[in-house]
């Protein structure tokens, strides 16, 4: 199989004057330096609504696209927006607080702009997307007129739709347009990539958050009581990242009901992602082979039960469905037998995390030197602090392990590079770098630390990764992966 690489950087760390990361011309010259780095992936995080904490991974919908990554100045420069209208910021961490209060305001200013003279693929992609589209403006319309309150305390008409929604055409034709422009400036730079010979690796979560649209517009696909509060939640036990566990407090799917009609959610869930992405790497795959689940009003993770998932069934459906597609599978954490067991049977390639090889046990699974071809290779994931941040946190034991492990005894500012280029040499047909490696950043570039709240999903890239395309390319040519 191919031997290749890319990078992990998602669009809300790109640098631009407009607070967070876009499709606008900093995406086009990332595309650029890949290019010119000889890398042929570019992974991104979730690009759905963000929502309280921020996080792509709690979303209003698993199907639509974030507003805020929509092109300010491709807006300006199409006539939509008048430069004094739009906010400018000094480049630095996304503020989320911020954006959120002045974005909406701008996009409306185009939009009452847009709406006066719609282009005519207008009416095509609201007709074209209308099975998801409708009810999620709708859904996004009534957040705002109940000041973005969760939809299970609405009032009863609204939390079980029985109320005659007429009303909130105007709001929710807003939104249609956010989807529109999002539909059409993400395509526009995922053609331009893929022009490049440049393929997006994006990801998707595999829950959705109670407060959404998929989980109010048809909760019978979850399991849920009667008045439409959560039964139980999903999590994961203690782990390598938290003591307490995860309790992620999503709803879990009723995969009974899902079975019997034919799991079309999700083959219309993952025929979407298609639209956006060439691969598709699902997050907590595990959850498909078995799955934890945790009573609905704990207040941690420590104790939950595991319950057999639909297994491959539903990948039988999707491959029939969907001609097969290209899939990852992220299968970190300790899994079950019955996890590597689907795993091994989808064939999709599993993901190696370097950071985790560090135990003294020469045979681990993470090192790279025990890898097989059909793998997707990190140093760390978006979970994970960066590698220099990591490297220097250990204590002198834990330290003195992985300089042993590696045989590596020079300064510890190098060892990103280090890593980097293990993995490069690796038998792992694909390695996906995090930018902030690439880039040797400390811990104050990490993206995520896992079950905290504030202060995540924040880094952005002042454009240091121009100067690296030589040395990239070279580690590419050296390791065959050009």
């Amino acid at each position: 199989m191919e031997r290749k690489a890319g990078v992990l950087m998602h669009i809300s760390s790109l640098p631009n004057n407009r607070g967070i990361g876009s499709f606008g011309k900093s995406a086009y010259e990332f595309v650029d330096f890949l290019a010119e780095s000889g890398l042929s992936l570019w992974q991104v995080l979730p690009l759905c609504p963000t929502s309280y904490g921020d996080s792509p991974y709690q979303s209003p919908s698993a199907v639509a696209g974030n507003p805020y990554f929509i092109d300010i100045d491709t807006l300006i420069e199409n006539g939509l927006l008048k430069k004094t209208e739009a906010s400018e910021y000094e480049l630095g961490n996304v503020d989320y607080a911020a954006v959120y209060f002045e974005r909406f305001n701008t996009l409306r200013k185009a939009f009452s702009r847009f709406i006066k003279a719609p282009p005519d693929d207008y009416e095509i992609f609201k007709k074209e997307n209308a099975f998801w589209l409708d009810d999620y403006a709708l859904f996004m319309a009534l957040k705002e007129s109940h000041d973005m309150q969760a939809w299970y305390t609405w009032e009863p008409e609204y939390m079980h739709r029985t109320a005659n929604m007429n009303k909130f055409g105007k709001a929710a034709e807003f939104h249609k347009f956010l989807q529109y422009e999002f539909f059409r400036q993400w395509l526009a730079l995922k053609n331009y990539a893929n022009g490049k010979g440049i393929k997006i690796v994006g990801d998707m979560p595999i829950y959705v958050a109670h407060d959404s649209v998929e989980v109010w517009s048809n909760p019978k696909q979850f399991l849920l009581n009667p008045d439409l509060t959560k039964k139980v939640v999903a999590g994961v036990p203690p782990d390598y990242f938290s003591a307490d566990g995860q309790l992620w407090g999503n709803p879990i799917y009723d995969w009974d009901y899902m079975r019997e009609t034919g799991y079309e959610w999700w083959v219309m869930r993952m025929r979407m992602a298609l639209k956006f992405y060439d691969v598709v790497r699902i997050d907590h795959f595990r959850g498909f082979a078995d799955y934890y689940v945790i009573p609905a009003d704990h207040t941690d993770a420590k104790h939950g039960e595991w319950h057999n998932g639909p297994g491959m069934s539903l990948f039988d459906v999707i491959n029939e469905r969907l001609s097969h597609p290209a899939i990852i599978a992220e299968d970190l954490g300790e899994l079950h037998e019955c996890v590597r067991e689907l795993v091994r049977e989808t064939g999709y390639p599993g993901m190696k995390v370097m950071q985790f090889a560090f135990d003294g046990n020469p045979y681990n699974d993470f090192y790279y030197t025990n890898y097989n071809e059909n793998c997707v290779a990190y140093p760390g994931t978006h979970d994970n602090d960066t590698t220099r941040g990591w490297f220097e946190a250990l204590n002198e034991n834990d330290e003195n392990l992985v300089r042993r492990t590696l045989g590596y005894y020079g300064d510890c500012s190098d060892i990103a590079d280090v890593i980097t280029e293990r993995l490069f040499s690796s038998r792992a047909n694909t390695v996906i770098i995090p930018m902030q490696d690439f880039l040797n950043l400390p811990t104050s570039a990490r993206m995520n630390i896992p079950s905290t709240l504030g202060g995540n999903w924040a880094w952005r890239s002042a454009a240091e990764w121009k100067n690296k395309a030589a040395s990239i390319r070279a580690l590419a040519e050296k390791y065959d992966r050009l």
